[in-house]
């Protein structure tokens, strides 16, 4: 499941309002219910799953990219919303880097294989330098939503 798969111009946030990792996992859950990814009523037990995980080790891997996602039986399809902060967001990331590209994703409850296998496509998509440029330098959701559509091609 590439990045492509799973986002929409509606689910990329060109321009953060977070300050923390916390406010950034809230503004892109918050981002899922408006895009009726999620149910208003799920967010609060969405939320508690994924900061629970982000408890438990940082998912600041590094180079500026923020991964925190989580598994919940709440949803039947791998969702997700990729925020972008030119500022940079403190993620308590690996390198002690702010963040500039956070990518929450979410798994049905259970499917372990597809949750590794979705993170592992995300983290080696933002490894590579010109594409974590091409995202930053973006004017907005649609360019980056095309960048994603290109590099997944490759």
């Amino acid at each position: 499941m590439d990045l492509g798969d799973i986002l929409s111009k509606a689910q990329i946030i060109p321009d953060l309002r977070a300050a923390n990792r916390w406010e950034a996992i809230d503004e892109l859950i918050e981002n899922l219910v408006a895009t009726g990814k999620l149910q208003p009523g799920d967010r609060d037990a969405v939320t508690a799953a994924v900061k629970k995980r982000e408890t438990s080790m940082s998912t600041g891997i590094g180079f500026g990219i923020g991964i925190p996602h989580a598994s919940t039986d709440l949803i039947y399809e791998v969702v997700g919303a990729l925020g972008r902060s030119k500022a940079g967001v403190n993620f308590d990331a690996l390198d002690n880097q702010p963040v500039k590209l956070v990518m929450l994703f979410l798994v049905p409850q259970g499917q372990f294989q597809k949750h590794l296998h979705t993170l592992a496509n995300i983290a080696k998509f933002l490894h590579k330098p010109d594409f974590r440029s091409a995202l930053e330098e973006s004017p907005d959701a649609d360019a980056m939503l095309n960048i994603i559509k290109e590099y997944g091609k490759k």
